[in-house]
């Protein structure tokens, strides 16, 4: 039988990281902050590393004001606790279409990070400037995942991904004008897509292009 810490509210999966390899990851939208404080210091006591993710300031300020060493990236909206060294292997290339895109990428970038993998971003190169593309698709090349995160039509998971020979992790953002339906579009272009070796995560689902990111990257590196 799997060991959790119950808290009533919550039953803190604190064996995680033996059967998955990754330790939990905490979604901190619906909780209140008490809950939160109680939930990170029982990861804290038991010696776990722990990310917490859609975390807004008022949130965060309450985990920092009991647990200082608490790191928060505003623009992610990610929140980590980190006891246990972390060493980053293999590359994970983060893309954006354009500036707006970024709060997803930075979760994405920072759920990675705190999961293992070294990542390099590429932000703002867009299709509606592809030279900016190309200008950095042979940098983008050299990593062993690629996540291309776009809003509006969505085209640069595909465009990217036939343009290189590694998996590419396509995140559908809801920034876009009216017809775009909070990202809606973008997710049907990227579904659509003819490209090959383009995989699909859920309309701004940073944390799950991240994660899977990195679970491919690690792979490719035990192999080496």
């Amino acid at each position: 039988m799997d060991k959790y810490i119950e808290l009533g509210f919550a039953k803190l999966d604190v064996e995680r990281t033996k059967r998955r390899g990754c330790s939990e990851a905490v979604f901190c939208e619906c909780k209140t902050e008490a809950q939160l404080v109680k939930i990170f210091t029982e990861f804290k006591n038991a010696g776990q590393n722990v990310l917490g993710t859609r975390v807004s300031q008022k949130q965060a300020k309450a985990l920092q004001n009991v647990l200082p060493e608490v790191k928060y990236n505003k623009s992610a909206r990610v929140v980590t606790l980190v006891q246990n060294e972390i060493k980053t292997v293999g590359e994970i290339a983060v893309c954006t279409g354009g500036t707006g895109d970024i709060p997803v990428a930075e979760e994405a970038s920072e759920t990675a990070q705190f999961y293992g993998s070294s990542v390099k971003k590429y932000y703002d190169i867009g299709i509606a400037g592809i030279h900016r593309l190309f200008d950095k698709v042979e940098d983008i090349k050299k990593a062993n995942v690629i996540i291309a995160v776009a809003g509006m039509e969505g085209a640069l998971g595909g465009v990217l991904a036939g343009m290189v020979d590694v998996p590419v992790i396509a995140v559908p953002t809801s920034v876009g004008y009216g017809a775009s339906f909070n990202g809606i579009s973008a997710l049907l272009t990227m579904l659509n897509s003819c490209a090959e070796g383009m995989t699909v995560v859920n309309i701004d689902n940073g944390f799950g292009a991240g994660y899977s990111a990195n679970q491919i990257n690690k792979l490719i590196e035990r192999k080496r």
